[in-house]
């Protein structure tokens, strides 16, 4: 049971933090965040791919993200080989509408599109890594601790790494006035409509579960 109020340090990129809902539906079901983790480093490589052939002219995008997808992938594998020691199959799960309601925040336009796509992915790595925070600091699985805590350093550089891409290419000024309306865009999207009341048979990486918003620090 996690303690009311306790989460994990807080991380700049996100607007509020998860709420100790989250954490408690996510330690009832370990078994369906590891599926679903397995498919958020699957995906998280996918998003690092899909820039580098959206911008082959833009050298240094591919050179930094070419690493970060294999590092993903790397995580995918891990995470799925646990899953066959412990006997989880893989399977699909649905999604919940996290992914989405911030892909939709993308403008069509750039530079627009670039920045709002490289913040996205920042996001959802910051969001990530505040959330394996979590579940290292509060599991009852050494194994499980284990594994969330290694992923803490790369996921940080993850995010990391996006918003330098983002401030190299669009300025420190429109990075962080579009960082704080996408952050609050982030936190929309984890709200639930009961409350947070979604339940451990539903809860996912990124499901539903947020505190009360707060005002954003900007990186840096």
């Amino acid at each position: 049971m996690a303690i009311p109020g306790e989460t994990a340090p807080r991380v700049k990129w996100l607007a509020a933090p998860t709420s100790p809902v989250w954490v408690d539906q996510a330690l009832a079901r370990p078994d369906l965040v590891l599926i679903d983790h397995a498919h958020c480093e699957r995906k998280a490589a996918g998003v690092a791919l899909q820039l580098m052939f959206r911008y082959p002219s833009d050298r240094e995008l591919g050179e930094r993200l070419s690493p970060l997808a294999r590092e993903e992938l790397a995580h995918f594998e891990r995470v799925l080989a646990l899953m066959g020691q412990r006997g989880i199959a893989p399977r699909p799960l649905p999604a919940p509408p996290y992914g989405a309601a911030l892909k939709a925040q993308v403008r069509r336009e750039e530079p627009g599109r670039l920045l709002d796509s490289l913040l996205v992915a920042g996001l959802i790595e910051a969001r990530s890594h505040e959330r394996m925070a979590l579940l290292a600091s509060h599991g009852p699985d050494p194994e499980l601790r284990q594994l969330y805590g290694d992923l803490l350093a790369s996921e940080a550089r993850h995010f990391g790494l996006y918003w330098l891409l983002a401030e190299a290419r669009c300025g420190r000024q429109a990075l962080v006035a579009r960082l704080e309306e996408l952050a609050r865009a982030e936190w929309e999207a984890l709200l639930s409509p009961e409350a947070g009341a979604v339940g451990a048979e539903r809860v996912r990486m990124h499901s539903p579960g947020v505190l009360p918003l707060e005002p954003l620090a900007a990186p840096g």
